[in-house]
């Protein structure tokens, strides 16, 4: 008898509507700057998309210091989405992000509808392959929640952007902070949504016991980490199961085994955050690490695992 080879390729491959990645590791929004802040320790052609920082049509200087704070298992962050506005984004952070061979995502933030119109609509003819509309950042005075939480609010304003992107992929970033995210998402995708990603952070409060005062200067921040991964792979789960179109997991990724968990939970594809503060090689870990558990189970297709915790997807196994 024959010993079956250990080592084979196998198909990481995912797709986002009509956009082709050639794996699902992302990076979150916030936590992966421009791309060019980590090139130096990550290969950014290795990635499945490079999610760019938020991005809103004039520059915003974001929340006063201090604005990150560690708690256990996590972190809470108010930086309140500081960046570098969409013209010099167009001129200088696009530009170098075109270098590599990954997708360019880019998350885009407004106060009203017409702002996430204006800048979709610019990202979309620059060629970015996809625009992320965060309607769900808790850490911004306007904006931010109110049109991730409610439901009129979030159809129309996806509605309105669908309207005006002819080219690129419609992500919309939900808010966990709601009841229903299985109803959350149908909105999201009867409104015109190519896929989803979620969870965003959960509004949060540390405290110096020493001072009495709030460790952050905005008080609240959003707390991320593996805290909250449980949370984020059962929203996640729920709402595959509600949506025919893909849903990308993020929350707590630290390492293969968490992004596995989501992918199984129903994720097409995952975001890493807040394990890029700690490991700047995070992403590529990952990659490396999905592919080696692929082998180790004997499966050709990454694909073929997605929503696979009930067991009901068939799976491409070499085994059987």
């Amino acid at each position: 008898m024959t010993t079956l080879k250990r080592y084979f390729n196998v198909d990481l491959t995912v797709q986002i509507g009509h956009l082709k990645l050639k794996n699902p590791v992302m990076t979150a929004s916030g936590t992966f700057g421009y791309g060019e802040e980590y090139a130096e320790f990550v290969d950014l052609n290795m990635l499945g998309a490079v999610v760019a920082k938020g991005i809103s049509l004039k520059p915003m200087e974001g929340n006063p210091s201090p604005r990150i704070c560690e708690t256990p298992c996590g972190m809470l962050n108010a930086i309140g989405l500081q960046n570098v506005g969409l013209k010099k984004f167009l001129k200088e952070k696009l530009p170098y992000l075109r270098k590599f061979d990954t997708r360019v995502i880019v998350n885009v933030f407004g106060n009203t509808i017409n702002e996430y119109v204006k800048l979709s609509k610019a990202l979309d003819n620059a060629g970015v392959d996809a625009i992320e509309l965060n309607v769900s950042c808790p850490n911004v005075k306007k904006g931010g929640m109110i049109f991730g939480t409610d439901k009129k609010t979030l159809a129309g304003l996806i509605a309105k952007v669908r309207q005006s992107v002819n080219k690129a992929i419609l992500i919309t970033k939900l808010s966990p902070n709601v009841s229903n995210i299985q109803e959350f998402s149908r909105i999201a995708e009867d409104a015109g949504s190519d896929a989803l990603s979620l969870i965003n952070t959960i509004p949060a409060i540390a405290i110096d016991i020493e001072t009495r005062k709030p460790k952050l200067a905005n008080i609240t921040g959003g707390l991320s980490g593996p805290a909250i991964k449980p949370i984020a792979v059962r929203m996640v789960w729920e709402a595959s199961k509600s949506v025919k179109i893909p849903v990308i997991g993020i929350g707590g990724i630290i390492n293969a085994e968490d992004a596995i968990e989501f992918i199984l939970a129903g994720a097409t594809a995952i975001e890493v955050g807040t394990a890029n503060f700690v490991n700047p090689k995070a992403t590529t870990e990952i990659i490396e690490g999905i592919e080696a558990y692929l082998q180790r189970k004997g499966i050709l297709d990454v694909k073929d695992i997605i929503g696979g915790m009930d067991g009901t997807r068939p799976h491409n196994n070499i085994n059987d």
